[in-house]
């Protein structure tokens, strides 16, 4: 059986030297070459692994990487590249928590992010803790969503490049969200998915009342979206990737055929099978094979 491992760094910090890919490469029984996917970024090896598992070749070459700032996945060749893309976005798709901004306009950000950081690990049971916080927001008003997404929001790097290649190729992109419509509608569209699911603010004469539409979309309801896409696309869960980096991603991720723990807390990390902790969101496509001379143009 032929696997492959992919190594992969940050492109801000190019140090995938051909030197070092040659030396991981080393790790590996009978490697049948490596391809450059993008110099100084990122490389397949291809090798005969018999039977073995991919998580200890996997675990050798995180030992021989050592501290160096790399990213590596190794996984079987066939099927890698992926028909349904499944994304969250707070933290994943943006740089922020949407509500932890929103939290600032109120004065509140260090406490409702503490609770935050604390669903987000796991600590907390999503559903009651997204009611807690944004109790705290009533009575803000609503047009503070459009001051905060235009000052305080940025795209996560390689957020559309992921997307519209993705798209490119024939790849279904949902959006799916523990967080807000009124950010992820926006987002969506700026980053180019086909749909966008999410929570809902409660608004009444213009402003938050503190509620949240019921039922609300945590870790269980991410999961239901994607069978339920997997089902509407007539896909194997094998051809789908999720992406998140909270524990309310869990659940999806750990269905998905590919499941990437982008940045993301530890219990996250552990469950999902890839974990990008140096690069950025075009990792996403060297894990699937694809090299940047086929990345999609982002206007």
């Amino acid at each position: 059986m032929t696997q492959v491992a992919t190594i992969l760094a940050d492109p801000k910090t190019p140090v995938l030297t051909d030197d070092l890919a040659a030396r991981l490469a080393r790790e590996l029984p009978d490697v049948a070459g490596i391809e450059t996917l993008n110099p100084g970024v990122a490389v397949d090896i291809a090798f005969a692994s018999g039977a073995v598992d991919p998580g200890v070749h996997e675990q050798a070459l995180r030992a021989a990487i050592g501290d160096a700032p790399l990213d590596v996945f190794v996984q079987n060749r066939e099927g890698r590249r992926k028909r349904l893309l499944i994304a969250d976005m707070d933290s994943t798709m943006i740089g922020q928590e949407c509500i932890d901004e929103l939290a600032a306009m109120v004065g509140r950000k260090a406490e409702i992010a503490a609770i935050t950081e604390r669903a987000m690990r796991g600590e907390l049971e999503f559903e009651p803790a997204l009611r807690e916080r944004a109790a705290m927001l009533a009575g803000l008003d609503a047009s503070v969503i459009d001051k905060v997404i235009a000052e305080n929001i940025t795209l996560t790097p390689g957020a559309r490049t992921l997307v519209c290649t993705m798209r490119a190729n024939g790849a279904y992109c949902a959006l799916v969200s523990g967080g807000f419509t009124a950010f992820t509608d926006r987002i969506a569209r700026a980053v180019g998915f086909h749909e966008h699911r999410a929570n809902t603010l409660i608004i009444e004469d213009d402003k938050l009342t503190g509620k949240v539409g019921e039922p609300i979309l945590g870790r269980e309801a991410k999961r239901q979206r994607l069978k339920e896409l997997l089902s509407e696309q007539g896909l194997a869960a094998e051809a789908a990737l999720a992406v998140g980096d909270g524990a309310n991603d869990l659940s999806m991720i750990e269905l998905a055929g590919l499941g990437v723990a982008y940045h993301a807390k530890p219990a996250v990390g552990a469950a999902a099978d890839a974990r990008i902790e140096h690069g950025d969101l075009t990792a996403l496509l060297y894990l699937q094979g694809y090299g940047v001379e086929e990345f999609a143009e982002v206007a």
